[in-house]
């Protein structure tokens, strides 16, 4: 009754970010991510910034902060409001970031008093951009659609365009895009956008880091023919016997009634070269949703270890001219469970991952290429091969440096109710009135980024409790991408809702203890990977030898992901001018709630630099492993085992120093060996020991060539043996 009333009452009376029953006004269906070229050449070279048919509004902005909305300036998206007096301000940016309001960080529970869909009245900031960008009368075409594109906007905005109305959206972490044709002019044209901080979307944002607000991804106008491509969706997988390949999907076209003879061609390109091409004609007048099939392809599989991508382009065209032509970076690979084991390309591998936050120690939630390509080089070089997109959708950026790298990525969609509980009286997945937010951030995850071949597991969100929500959203991804596992951690684990909805079993910080009495046994068609586990704060990760020796005792275990990756500190400057790393409770006024420096549990400082316990993580998460097997009269047997799945150990060199108290004897390498994923061999090395000294052998597995990220000569492994204990040492007496 009551929830029925207050309903009633706001779809009357309240403004869209005050609604749950309001998630966007005049946007377009989500899509993958892709761009618009030309030409198929420039499709190839996939360097959309140099096309016409693309324009940022990236920048500088003429920004007013407004305290709560009630002193926002309600007119300034009139053409004619002078707006010239305002500060400037960087788009993307978090407003915090720049001068202007505070971060505030609590790991879990809300800034404001939980009474859905309203947030606090006494202090809820208002952004209000505008600017203007030039459309010249002779690249401006009538006979051309015209898009506005918002990457992220945190938490909720309204857009004009030249004075009017153009439209709302909200949910921080995927993107909005508005069509804007009829709305655009030749020449000069104004855009002005109204951010609110906090919104109803909000209680479904209760994520452990930062909470800050902004325009915080790109913005750009792009444009196409009347006559489009709309979205696609291809699944490169491999046939039953995970060895040749097959491209199945769809292209949405949304074609002009009176447009003739279209058709979809499509090329799949390896080093610029067509390995194989289909052309599908466009029946239908309107719009059509064309099906494609290609098998039997001769190709090289994508994994972490072997990221071979090839190009497909989709080129719409008719019987004169190419309208319009996109491009995907593409991987044939396979994600599955079966026989209770998590399969990629038919082996199980084992997932070393880290969860990642978005963070930059300057720009808050605002990440550089540069920045992400470091990450990746870092993942690289401390053998971490998996990530968890923790707790929402990453930049486009990064998912086409996993693409190209070979990184493993569990996609997870923006939402996160933490602070309700999970009481099922309490948690919002358990409310049909916020059934459909949860439905749009799962569905525009997945509709965004279907097309990565890095995505081998969809993740349904984090600690949002658990209901019929994500049962429905458990279903749906299945119907419409049976190609990936979908996981949710806390799915299955209250009393009511048993019907399964996760793949995975992926309990956070579950103990050896706890999962040997709780999983083990009990769930034979399920794989464990901790979605979270081995906390990375302080001194860290001295426990993470002993969870891997239980993942490779255990078939069924299969990895997890250490929290987390950097710790997420904000450079400031004390009174004498010395710059640190600042964390909750440094900014803001004291009557809002701080988590202190929780937020500081990274296993890399906010600029990179790792912290001792990356060093130990590299050492666990490494795929060689060397051990003494036998001794007798100065031969030394050596087992040697290979962990990579899809790498021979003949890509690696190994090194062995003798080490004699303390002190280097002699070396020895490089040697090969020949040796197939996931298997063991045997190696006997004779030494001659002098008798009560002490002897170690350390062993180094090192890249023997150049690869795409790491050095020639860089150590991928390392194993330190104790081949004889030296003589007790007595120590002389000191009289006291």
């Amino acid at each position: 009754m009551f929830i029925a009333f207050s309903f009633s009452l706001q779809a009357q009376e309240y403004p869209e970010w005050q609604r749950l029953d309001i998630l966007s006004v005049n946007t377009e269906d989500p899509r993958a991510h892709f761009h618009i070229y030309d030409s198929e050449a420039d499709a190839l070279t996939g360097e959309y910034q140099k096309s016409g048919n693309y324009k940022s509004l990236n920048g500088s902005w003429k920004f007013h902060f407004a305290a709560v909305p009630e002193k926002r300036p309600v007119d300034f998206y009139k053409t004619d409001y002078d707006v010239k007096d305002w500060d400037d301000i960087e788009v993307p940016g978090d407003w915090q970031l720049q001068g202007y309001d505070f971060p505030l960080y609590v790991s879990s529970g809300f800034t404001f008093k939980i009474n859905p869909p309203f947030v606090d009245a006494t202090y809820n900031p208002v952004g209000s951009y505008k600017r203007t960008f030039d459309l010249p009368k002779s690249e401006f075409d009538k006979n051309e659609d015209y898009f506005l594109h918002f990457g992220a906007v945190n938490s909720a905005f309204y857009v004009w365009i030249n004075g009017e109305k153009v439209g709302y959206k909200e949910g921080t972490k995927t993107p909005a895009e508005f069509k804007i044709t009829k709305y655009l002019k030749p020449g000069k044209n104004n855009i002005a956008v109204e951010v609110y901080r906090w919104s109803s979307a909000s209680y479904l944002e209760d994520q452990d880091f930062w909470r800050l607000s902004g325009i915080e991804r790109d913005v750009y106008i792009y444009k196409t023919p009347k006559s489009r491509i709309k979205d696609f969706f291809v699944t490169p997988g491999l046939d039953k016997n995970y060895e040749k390949g097959i491209l199945d999907g769809y292209a949405v076209i949304d074609a002009e009634s009176s447009r003739k003879n279209l058709q979809l061609n499509l090329k799949i390109w390896d080093d610029g070269k067509v390995i194989s091409e289909i052309t599908t004609p466009i029946v239908e007048a309107k719009s059509d949703t064309l099906k494609f099939h290609i098998s039997d392809l001769d190709i090289k599989h994508w994994s972490a270890e072997k990221p071979n991508l090839y190009s497909l382009t989709l080129n719409l065209n008719d019987a004169y001219k190419t309208l319009m032509v996109t491009s995907a970076n593409i991987g044939f690979r396979t994600s599955e469970i079966k026989g209770g084991q998590l399969l990629v390309n038919g082996k199980p591998i084992l997932l070393k991952g880290v969860n990642r936050h978005e963070h930059d120690q300057y720009a808050g939630h605002v990440i550089s290429h540069e920045s992400m390509l470091q990450d990746i080089k870092l993942f690289k070089e401390y053998n971490i091969n998996a990530v968890r997109n923790s707790h929402y959708p990453a930049d486009p950026y990064w998912y086409e440096l996993c693409d190209k790298y070979g990184i493993y990525m569990i996609d997870e969609a923006n939402l996160e109710s933490h602070g309700f509980g999970y009481d099922e009286d309490k948690t919002p997945a358990n409310k049909p009135e916020f059934e459909k937010m949860h439905h749009d951030r799962i569905a525009r995850m997945m509709q965004t980024n279907k097309n990565h071949p890095s995505i081998i597991i969809w993740s349904m969100g984090n600690e949002a409790g658990d209901g019929p929500a994500f049962i429905k959203n458990y279903h749906w991804l299945k119907k419409n991408d049976p190609s990936r596992p979908v996981q949710y951690e806390r799915a299955e684990r209250g009393k009511s809702f048993q019907e399964p909805h996760t793949d995975i079993i992926p309990w956070m910080y579950a103990s050896v203890d706890y999962i040997k009495n709780n999983y083990l046994g009990n769930y034979p068609d399920r794989p464990f990977i901790w979605c979270e586990y081995a906390h990375g704060m302080g001194n860290s990760t001295g426990d993470l030898v002993d969870l891997w020796d239980f993942v490779y005792e255990n078939p069924q275990i299969q990895g997890g992901f250490i929290w987390d990756w950097v710790d997420q500190g904000f450079v400031k400057t004390d009174e004498n001018g010395e710059e640190y790393w600042a964390y909750g409770g440094d900014f803001g006024p004291d009557r809002y709630r701080h988590d202190a420096n929780f937020v500081i549990n990274g296993l890399v400082n906010p600029d990179r630099t790792p912290h001792p316990a990356l060093y130990e993580v590299k050492d666990v998460y490494q795929n060689v492993a060397i051990k003494l097997k036998d001794k007798q009269a100065g031969n030394f047997t050596f087992e040697i085992e290979n962990r990579f799945f899809f790498t021979n150990l003949n890509e690696y060199e190994i090194f062995y120093d003798l080490i004699k108290d303390g002190q280097f004897v002699e070396g020895g390498g490089p040697t090969t060996i020949d040796l197939a994923p996931q298997k063991k061999t045997f190696q006997i090395q004779a030494f001659k020991l002098e008798k009560g000294a002490e002897y170690f052998i350390n062993f180094y597995v090192k890249t023997k060539n150049i690869g795409a990220v790491l050095a020639k000569g860089y150590v991928i492994a390392k194993n330190q043996i104790q081949l004889q204990e030296g003589s007790e040492v007595k120590l002389p007496v000191v009289a006291s």
